[in-house]
């Protein structure tokens, strides 16, 4: 399996995950919850997560919604 080199939220780090569905299941994302992410600052819509690919240099961007005020 092919190890690529990406930026999570600003830590770089190596993974295996084929694609972005992959990488977020892996990190321990609940897929369910309210996110949205984009890789190199273009919106990944939630439907194409499990089929975008990842390539090494990739930075991806998780936003989660924050409650409170």
């Amino acid at each position: 399996m092919k190890t690529f080199e990406i930026s999570l939220n600003g830590e770089r780090l190596a993974t295996q995950a084929p694609t972005l569905q992959a990488l977020l299941q892996a990190r321990g994302y609940a897929l369910q919850c309210a996110m949205a992410c984009a890789i190199n600052r273009s919106f990944v819509p939630r439907p194409e997560w499990p089929e975008r690919a990842l390539k090494n240099g990739d930075r991806i961007d998780v936003i989660t919604p924050i409650t409170g005020g």
